[in-house]
């Protein structure tokens, strides 16, 4: 699934690519993804400029004077910049055509959404799916005080406390290994034991993580492009994830490996306490 890094490269191509354009149709070959897709979208977004390419969380925000179009990328979802008359490929859901182009979403398991928000409705942060998001990790409001104050408590392990979503958003799987490991914790410590300075560590690994990720295009574990078909690295730059049994960069013992909640962590025990 495309995490806050992958996201964030897409945000960037498209904001760089499509910004500033008017629509001219929307083309809809599939009446829902997780959920219905406004059929009267065409009729919404012709003739409308394309004001803005935003983020929130996972999500992307397309913007418009009179709303915001909420795009999810679902478990493998892609939205490229294509030309008008590329061939369609299986999964090609959902066209905004422009005059010059196409943005594209392609999305085969049709885990993914596209929902329109309108600006009587108020600001789109009041949605349904964006209200009870946490934190932006690169915002003033993220550090290791609110990851302390939120963590105590809680006896959940502070993987999945990162994992919810509910305290910092865009912490998936592979970036609060890489995170935990940066820090120098174990994935399964409780989350109320961590000390304020360990969650300033913490906070300060997550920033770092999540800047190298984007910096390297994200990570392309099975089919993640950006909006111009380019896959990330950041995967080839792990410290501990997905390499099991493997030297540790750091202290070269071998990493290891658990599940917590159906999920793969890979962490160091001879650097994470």
């Amino acid at each position: 699934m495309p995490e806050l890094p992958e996201v964030e490269v897409v945000r960037s191509g498209l904001a760089a690519t499509a910004a500033g354009r008017v629509v001219e149709a929307v083309v809809l070959r599939a009446p829902a993804l997780r959920w219905p897709i406004p059929a009267d979208l065409d009729a919404r977004l012709a003739g409308r400029t394309l004001r803005a390419v935003e983020r929130r969380g996972k999500y992307l925000l397309l913007g418009f004077d009179h709303g915001r179009l909420i795009v999810h990328l679902g478990m493998s979802g892609t939205i490229a910049w294509t030309r008008r008359d590329a061939p369609l490929r299986a999964h090609d859901h959902v066209d905004l055509v422009f005059a010059d182009g196409v943005l594209r979403l392609n999305d085969p398991r049709r885990f993914g959404a596209v929902l329109w928000h309108d600006a009587a409705d108020g600001d789109a942060a009041a949605h349904p799916l964006l209200r009870s998001l946490g934190v932006e990790p690169f915002s003033e409001a993220f550090d290791g005080a609110l990851l302390h104050a939120a963590s105590r408590g809680r006896r959940v392990a502070i993987k999945q406390l990162l994992l919810s979503g509910t305290v910092v958003v865009g912490v998936g799987n592979i970036y609060a290994s890489e995170s935990l490991f940066r820090a120098g914790i174990r994935p399964t410590t409780p989350a109320r034991r961590l000390s304020l300075a360990r969650c300033e560590r913490l906070a300060d690994a997550i920033r770092v993580t999540l800047s190298a990720a984007i910096a390297a295009g994200g990570s392309t574990l099975r089919d993640f492009v950006s909006s111009e078909g380019t896959s990330g690295y950041f995967q080839l730059e792990c410290n501990v994830y997905d390499r099991a049994g493997q030297p540790c960069r750091v202290c070269g013992a071998p990493v290891r490996t658990l599940r917590q909640q159906q999920r793969a962590t890979y962490w160091c025990a001879g650097c994470q306490h």
